[in-house]
């Protein structure tokens, strides 16, 4: 996408920017994401799909097992000097490095179907299990090198520890044969240049042998190394240089055989830049809801619920209301004129759409509803604000038209315009005559293009072009303040006079402004206030009644649901106890049967009558079985209730036809020419002054005509 610096400053993308640069783990790469531009569709659609991907991390048990790293750039130039030597702690994020990559090769195949894209970058990179085998060799896990890095530093340990122990013991002795005489003072020992020293007072010095390290600050103390500590300290030093030399010497060596894995190294420093700048982005998705929205090839932009993403942060941290909006631009609705009262939201708006095509191109998630719908365009240019250049000496109106000219030199059909308060600067003739000759130009370059403006003119214009729209910020007429709601389909008023009035202005004063401007003028925008009004408030009484309808056949439903349940467990219940009784029953009966054999009741007899009872149990069981079927045709009945039920809506339904054909002969009779007409639940009349044969009816209001269906009409 080709876009100004200015462009994006008006759009605030560096303040976009700037809120996700801190989810970064690397400065460098918080840099990049500062340094983020618009890029083609195919890389752009790509990076989306990662940034989604991320995200759906975030949203479930598979956790990409990505942490924080440090960058490797300056010892992937270093390591390759000759004879050069990395420290300790380079190598440990070498090893930190490769073992990220080893993590991600081994995470992402077996969440393969969730992770696409994101494995694809990493499956071809060069895993080299020896990178960490060599390190691992050296180092352990503290980071400090192994004495079995080599048989040399693995002897001189050996001799330093020896050492150490024989200081050690020799000063102990040493500190316990003075302890009985008055040669020490009273702290004893003390430590200078990291050695043990005797504390001695400065009088009895010489009958103490060893050498002498300091003085106290008086003088009045000795500090003094016994003399069987002496060629064991310079020993101690003397293995200490040669540990270091043969550290150095292991280290140059671990350098060079890691410098031969740099390419692998550059390729895995890389992949995890990258990587950091999509989990950025992921975070920040995350934090304003952002989602991958269907990318049209087609040129087709359908926002839903779309919200300016650095508004809605703000309105976040001080938990105030965000309003969304709603447009469609596509080849046959190119452009949006946007009009309304000042502070109504028509620039934020504006900005709004213009900030989320940046983030869309520039593989950044959006923060609108799934349903909604964008495509790429190769250039942006914007109008917004004050540009009045100081250095220059132009004025704001000079300025503009500076602007305006470039545009109309680049402007195509692949570039979307956003022009806000359009016109404006200028003599209001004048100035309106020049932005309708702009708006021509525009529409017959087949730009695509949102501009906002309080001219009436252009109102008209837009009217007029087939594939323009006007829309308007709603406005409470009662109150007079903005609902910051998009309704598209309608002009809006700026509604001058009453905002004046609510502001204090003297009533005389407006009312002599009135008489200046022309009647009609002040009709139309009169009649825009009123039919914006009564369409809001139409459209907030059907939403009403379609979420009541909703919400009582949803009660309707499970209350029918609940029922059906009762029955059936009131049923089941009922089919339990009679069960359970006949059981007990029956064991009562053979509990009888057993009491009269012992009591001396013959076998055959007992016999006979337990047959009996068998039988008597068989009848039962075909009888219960013919009771089955009674319930089965109990069941039949209510279903054939149920179809008889819906006969008689299909009898409604004929029912309501009749009524409609009725009314439609009714109206044939009174829809004429001539005849004054309203739409229902509108206070506005009009006369009928023509109906075309599809049953398209001119009205005319007086100030202004329409066009709508006779169906909608009913006569006053």
């Amino acid at each position: 996408m080709h876009i100004q610096t200015d462009d994006l400053n008006e759009l605030e993308f560096p303040e976009l920017l700037a809120e996700i640069s801190p989810f970064a783990f690397s400065k460098k790469t918080a840099d990049r994401i500062a340094a983020i531009r618009p890029f083609d569709i195919d890389a752009a659609e790509l990076s989306l799909k990662k940034v989604a991907e991320y995200v759906s991390s975030f949203e479930s048990d598979n956790a990409i097992p990505f942490s924080e790293f440090e960058d490797i750039d300056e010892e992937l130039k270093l390591m390759l000097i000759e004879n050069f030597r990395l420290d300790n702690a380079a190598f440990l994020k070498i090893k930190s490095l490769t073992e990220q990559i080893a993590r991600l090769q081994k995470f992402y195949p077996i969440h393969s179907d969730i992770f696409l894209h994101l494995n694809n970058d990493v499956k071809d990179l060069e895993y080299r299990k020896e990178i960490v085998d060599k390190i691992d060799k050296v180092f352990n896990r503290f980071g400090e090198v192994k004495s079995d890095s080599s048989p040399i530093l693995k002897a001189l340990r050996h001799d330093i520890s020896h050492a150490r122990k024989a200081i050690q013991e020799n000063f102990n002795r040493a500190l316990t044969g003075l302890t009985n005489t008055d040669y020490l003072d009273d702290i004893r020992e003390s430590i200078v240049d990291d050695q043990r020293v005797l504390a001695v007072k400065s009088a009895y010095k010489k009958r103490v042998p060893g050498r002498v390290l300091g003085l106290s600050k008086t003088g009045s103390i000795t500090y003094i190394q016994p003399e069987s500590v002496v060629k064991h300290q310079f020993k101690l030093r003397e293995d200490i240089e040669e540990e270091k030399k043969e550290v150095d010497k292991i280290l140059r060596k671990l350098t060079f055989e890691i410098s031969e894995f740099q390419p692998q190294l550059y390729s895995y420093q890389k992949y995890i830049f990258d990587l950091d700048v999509t989990r950025a982005k992921a975070k920040f998705a995350e934090k304003i809801g952002g989602i991958l929205p269907k990318i049209n090839r087609h040129r087709t932009m359908r926002l839903v619920n779309a919200f300016h993403p650095l508004l809605l942060i703000r309105n976040q941290v001080e938990k105030k209301k965000i309003f969304p909006q709603t447009l469609t631009l596509t080849e046959q609705n190119r452009i949006l004129c946007i009009s309304g009262p000042n502070a109504g939201g028509k620039s934020i708006t504006l900005k709004t759409v213009g900030l989320l095509q940046l983030m869309i191109q520039s593989g950044i998630l959006v923060p609108v509803h799934p349903k909604s719908e964008m495509f790429f365009f190769e250039k942006l240019m914007t109008d917004i604000g004050d540009n009045q250049s100081i250095e220059n000496h132009l004025s704001t109106y000079s300025s503009r038209l500076k602007k305006m000219a470039k545009i109309i030199k680049e402007a195509d059909s692949k570039t979307l315009l956003l022009i806000d308060e359009f016109g404006t600067g200028s003599d209001p003739e004048l100035g309106g005559a020049l932005a309708e000759s702009f708006l021509e130009f525009f529409y017959d370059k087949k730009s695509f293009s949102i501009i906002t403006t309080h001219y009436t003119n252009i109102k008209l214009v837009i009217e007029q072009l087939p594939n323009a729209t006007n829309a308007a910020m709603l406005f409470d007429e009662n109150s007079l303040e903005p609902l910051y709601k998009l309704e598209v389909g309608q002009a809006g008023s700026s509604f001058t006079f009453e905002v004046a009035a609510k502001n204090k202005i003297p009533k005389f004063i407006i009312e002599s402004a009135k008489k200046k401007v022309e009647h009609d003028i002040i009709n139309l925008d009169k009649t825009i206030v009123k039919l914006q009004q009564e369409k809001f408030e139409v459209e907030k009484l059907k939403t009403d009644l379609t979420e009541k309808r909703d919400s009582t056949q949803n009660k309707k439903e499970n209350l029918e649901k609940l029922n059906d349940q009762l029955e059936q467990k009131l049923f089941n219940f009922q089919k339990l106890y009679e069960d359970e009784h006949r059981k007990l029953q029956f064991g009562n009966k053979v509990e009888a049967f057993i009491d009269s054999y012992v009591k001396g009741k013959s076998r055959k007899l007992v016999v006979a009558d337990f047959v009996k009872i068998l039988e008597q149990e068989k009848f039962r069981k075909l009888g219960s079985d013919k009771d089955e079927t009674k319930r089965l045709l109990v069941v039949k009945r209510k279903i054939t209730q149920q179809l008889k039920k819906v006969d008689v809506q299909e009898k409604i339904v004929e029912t309501n036809e009749k009524l409609e054909d009725k009314r439609q002969k009714e109206r044939a009779v009174w829809m004429k020419v001539g005849q004054r007409v309203r739409i229902p639940g509108s206070t506005s009349v009009g006369t009928i002054e023509k109906i075309d044969k599809n049953g398209k009816v001119s009205v005319n209001y007086g100030t202004f005509k329409t066009q709508i269906s006779g169906d909608e009409l009913e006569r006053i």
